[in-house]
């Protein structure tokens, strides 16, 4: 079984000049949110094989706050422009190219795109993952590759305001 887990990014801040949208940092509810979300997946078990994130800095201090809470290596985290990029194709590249012998993947990204992504795999879909948000999706293949021919099981969409 394969389980990819697509994470929106947390809240950031709009409100400093000059900074590009490349380098907004997180905003204080952003982190305290992502908290949250991190002590749902702790209380879930889960397990995650390898981090991808958005080379945003938004993107990737979110990663790194849901790589701490689950001492996954934050070292390990890799980033890849392809997701900041905007075309959920890119991405679906990455996840059919990851190697069969991880078993779950995190993907952390932007809107629209992380939506559009997670909609192909939603049936009914969703309107827009709010910041902080995860959608959780496994699917019963032994190759990412694989993925495709295969209907995704909705496992859980899970965003701060549902925990609080």
């Amino acid at each position: 079984m394969k389980t990819i887990y697509l994470v929106r990014h947390a809240k950031a801040s709009w409100d400093e000049p000059g900074v590009s949208d490349a380098d907004r940092p997180l905003i204080p509810k952003g982190v305290k949110n992502t908290k949250l979300i991190v002590d749902f997946l702790l209380k879930r078990e889960s397990s995650i094989d390898l981090i991808i994130s958005s080379p945003a800095v938004r993107a990737f201090e979110t990663a790194k706050i849901v790589a701490e809470g689950l001492n996954y290596p934050v070292n390990k985290i890799k980033i890849d422009r392809k997701i900041y990029d905007g075309y959920y194709d890119r991405i679906l590249d990455i996840i059919y190219g990851t190697s069969s012998d991880l078993n779950s993947l995190m993907i952390f990204g932007h809107n629209p795109t992380i939506t559009n992504l997670a909609n192909l795999f939603l049936h009914p879909g969703i309107e827009a993952m709010p910041t902080s948000c995860i959608v959780c999706l496994s699917f019963l293949v032994d190759k990412w590759e694989e993925i495709p021919s295969n209907e995704a099981v909705r496992e859980f969409i899970v965003f701060p305001k549902m925990l609080k």
